[in-house]
């Protein structure tokens, strides 16, 4: 579950990085400060249980994939082999960072078993 809400903070990521770039009035102005203020906001509840390194480094790759699938898909942002080569590479490295970071969930001290 907490591995699907950096998911959820990555989403959230997409719309703000995208908002940040096309807003240009009061309502899409608004729009990326809440889905900034949702994304950490779901990243530092995620990040009390998982690994913050690793939380971390899920949550900027997958930003960064969607957000560059995002221009190419709806703002016509030529595609070409330099960027899908290292968006692969980022992939790869968050992929594997996840795959090797002990999956244990630490409990924290005062919290209920």
């Amino acid at each position: 579950m907490w591995w699907f809400l950096v998911v959820i903070a990555s989403l959230f990521e997409v719309g703000w990085a995208t908002g940040l770039k096309y807003a240009n009035d009061s309502l899409t102005w608004i729009l990326t400060a809440i889905a900034i203020i949702i994304s950490y906001g779901i990243l530092i509840i995620s990040s009390t249980r998982l690994p913050t390194s690793t939380v971390y480094a899920v949550f900027v790759g997958l930003g960064t994939v969607g957000t560059v699938a995002v221009d190419m898909i709806f703002f016509g942002t030529p595609l070409n082999i330099g960027v899908i080569l290292f968006v692969s590479l980022l992939l790869i490295g968050v992929l594997g960072l996840k795959s090797v970071t002990d999956r244990k969930i630490t409990q924290k001290e005062g919290d209920r078993p």
